[in-house]
């Protein structure tokens, strides 16, 4: 994979336009563990079945917001309980969105009080139309990241560091599992590109790729826990396509924790780079969605 592209692929393991309703673009989808391409509608009705769908963002990506809403407001016509779960809030604000959800909040004051622009950063015009969507049709929101200050004091000094108030964020030391030495290998090589460009982690990989655990670790404990609260629900997750690839980010660890084969989950890539597409490892996601340009 060339240095940029995978650069920008994993920004989110290292840390425009508005969007508004629109005509539905053309797309094309594909499946690269069939080796197919299927019709916009035959992969709704798959993606209805599942338990939990997973929606790989590219954060910067206009198309891939266009898109997350798209497929949100489709699977809402054929359920109506679905929930949102979303990277782009961490955890301690849970509260400000649902206080936001039931009407309590404008959308000026959930921005300010998740300190939306301090934590995420990416312009709020690319997930406002989401928001709008779950409160105008009462769907829960999920904060699943874990507080920014965690993740780096975990890369400088890891887990023994945390105080009992941050440990609170995050599973239970026994429930982070590093072992999963593919996953390890390819953020390896994201660290070796990083530091090759002047972006190098001082404390060294074993904590940076420990950080990256703990934050997927995070976000699949919320989901799971969701999931075996509301069993009716279907879940659509938003989160970078670096948590999502090959599963081994967050749903693997979603499954992990639900514990049952029955559970289902799917793998959606938006718009992947040119290098994902020809990628020959085709465990890589369930389907590839492209928008036409």
């Amino acid at each position: 994979m060339k240095r940029n592209a995978l650069a920008k692929l994993w920004a989110c393991s290292l840390g425009i336009l508005l969007l508004c309703a629109s005509p539905v673009e053309a797309q094309r989808i594909t499946s690269p563990l069939q080796q197919q391409t299927y019709t916009r509608q035959e992969v709704l009705r798959e993606l209805a079945k599942a338990n939990v769908i997973y929606l790989g963002e590219t954060h910067d990506s206009v198309k891939d917001h266009k898109a997350q809403l798209d497929i949100i407001r489709e699977l809402h016509r054929k359920n109506p309980k679905i929930a949102i779960a979303m990277e782009m809030f961490q955890r301690p604000f849970q509260k400000v969105l649902n206080r936001y959800l039931a009407g309590e909040l404008t959308e000026e004051q959930l921005v300010e009080q998740t300190e939306y622009n301090q934590r995420w950063g990416f312009p709020w015009e690319y997930y406002a139309p989401i928001l709008r969507f779950a409160l105008e049709n009462q769907l829960p929101v999920l904060a699943i990241n874990t507080p920014t200050e965690i993740t780096r004091k975990v890369a400088r000094m890891g887990l023994e560091s945390l105080t009992e108030q941050e440990r609170r964020y995050i599973p239970p030391f026994d429930e982070i599992r590093t072992d999963n030495a593919e996953y390890r290998q390819k953020l390896l090589e994201v660290f070796k590109l990083h530091a090759e460009l002047g972006k190098g982690f001082s404390d060294g990989f074993d904590r940076f790729f420990l950080a990256q655990v703990v934050w997927d670790e995070t976000m699949a404990e919320v989901i799971a826990q969701f999931a075996l609260a509301n069993p009716d629900y279907q879940i659509i997750v938003i989160a970078g396509q670096g948590h999502i690839q090959y599963g081994h980010g967050i749903p693997s660890r979603v499954q992990r924790r639900i514990g049952s084969e029955n559970f289902l989950q799917r793998l959606i890539l938006l718009n992947p780079a040119p290098e994902i597409l020809s990628d020959k490892d085709k465990r890589i996601a369930d389907y590839f969605w492209e928008n036409a340009d």
